[in-house]
């Protein structure tokens, strides 16, 4: 169990200097899991020292792959082949990792042993149906708390491709049915209704499974072998996000964010900033590992409100916290709508968002599927975090520019995600204190 962490934000100065953030999260999860299948040793660089990459090479370990750690930020991954797990005699701990749980319950359907997935309190109250569901008619057998944590995965069971329209447009899901569809007999084609990021895709290809991909859709069949390789980890734009943010807001300031990945089904928020009036460049655009990376220079620009493209919504849906402070720090009003999948992350991020916002006194209507954020100034006040690690990193930019100072409750999950948060976010300019 986590300790109960408490910060305090207050306003700071302009924000200077080269800030580079943790390595991508989504892309370390799946270089685990993919170097973990494949044949031989893969070598992971940038990889993300947090706790949720963590649980996921721990449950790799306790199934028999070798992983080591020659220095911070890498990993050793001996790979066990596809066929090479071992059952687990203890449940599988994933924390508080949703992308994990859910990529996880793909890849252990179809193995040959059963395997029980676990997490923390708050992952146990998230629904994972919507994974099981699908895993369910390609013959895999998944029991669940009446579609949530813990899953019970069966194994010894005959796997066979489909073809699946996603209901909602989800990477975890596309990617949950795209690596059980390693083990399936025939086709697997996952169509989605808006593109979602591709990294499993990428990467798959990068270990050499021949699959055929494009925006929306993805497709492979099963009975080839995963070649090991060596992957770079950008920076991760989420973890970015937030000082994409800071410096939009506060006056004065000039970051360079070095080495981001810029996926472009990660960047919404990019674009959303950018039709606020944020002033961002890309220089030095290039390609590692697949991925396209560039490096992000951000000054400060006077923000005014928009309406949201729905189109940019699947891709930005991690960056929604922030992108509502910065809402509610513009002139104007900034209407959101089709996000409704934001009410079943770590927490109810529209809910929560709407709830602390108005604890500093910004003007936000909460709807069904979005929220409608009338900027202006805000206040300082008590902001409930819920324990999710976005709600509290997006308030600690919120504190930049607030008349009093914020204090977020329940922190301590930042380091599933952006580890030393605090020390590198006052090293250039926040102001963050631990709460007494």
């Amino acid at each position: 169990m986590v300790s109960r962490l408490d910060w305090i934000s207050h306003a700071g100065r302009a924000l200077q200097g080269s800030v580079r953030v943790p390595g991508d999260k989504s892309v370390s999860h799946r270089a685990l899991m993919l170097g973990a299948l494949a044949d031989g040793t893969s070598q992971i660089r940038g990889f993300l020292e947090g706790e949720d990459t963590r649980a996921t090479a721990a449950v790799l370990q306790q199934l028999g792959v070798r992983i080591e750690m020659p220095a911070e930020g890498e990993r050793r991954v001996h790979g066990v082949g596809l066929h090479g797990l071992r059952g687990a005699s203890q449940p599988l701990d994933c924390g508080n990792a949703g992308t994990g749980m859910r990529l996880l319950a793909g890849l252990l359907a179809g193995q040959a042993f059963d395997s029980t997935l676990v997490g923390d309190e708050s992952l146990s109250k998230r629904p994972m149906r919507r994974v099981t569901d699908p895993l369910a008619m390609m013959g895999a057998r998944i029991d669940s708390r009446d579609g949530l944590p813990p899953l019970q995965v069966h194994g010894s069971q005959a796997l066979h491709g489909i073809e699946y329209t996603l209901p909602v447009a989800s990477a975890q899901v596309k990617s949950a049915l795209l690596l059980a569809g390693l083990y399936a007999q025939g086709e697997t084609q996952v169509i989605e209704p808006h593109p979602t990021r591709d990294y499993t895709e990428r990467m798959l290809a990068a270990f050499g499974w021949p699959i055929d991909f494009e925006p929306g859709r993805a497709r492979l069949s099963g009975g080839h072998a995963l070649r090991a390789t060596d992957v770079d980890v950008p920076a991760d734009f989420s973890s970015a996000a937030f000082f994409l943010v800071a410096a939009s807001i506060v006056p004065g300031s000039e970051l360079h964010l070095p080495a981001v990945g810029l996926n472009p089904r990660r960047t919404g928020l990019l674009h959303a900033l950018r039709l606020m009036g944020a002033d961002i460049r890309i220089e030095n655009p290039r390609e590692s590992g697949g991925e396209p990376v560039g490096d992000l220079v951000v000054r400060h620009a006077p923000l005014h409100g928009i309406e949201l493209p729905e189109a940019l919504v699947p891709d930005m849906i991690d960056e929604f916290p922030v992108l509502f402070v910065a809402a509610a720090t513009a002139k104007g009003r900034t209407v959101v709508r089709g996000a409704a999948e934001l009410r079943v992350k770590e927490s109810d991020r529209i809910a929560s968002m709407a709830a602390g916002l108005r604890a500093i006194g910004a003007n936000i209507e909460e709807t069904t599927d979005g929220a409608i954020i009338e900027g202006g100034a805000i206040g300082g006040g008590s902001i409930e975090s819920h324990g999710d690690h976005r709600i509290a990193m997006s308030f600690a930019v919120a504190g930049l520019i607030a008349s009093d100072a914020i204090r977020l409750n329940d922190c301590s999950n930042v380091a599933t995600s952006f580890p030393r948060f605090l020390e590198l976010a006052n090293s250039c300019g926040f102001a963050l204190d631990l709460a007494s």
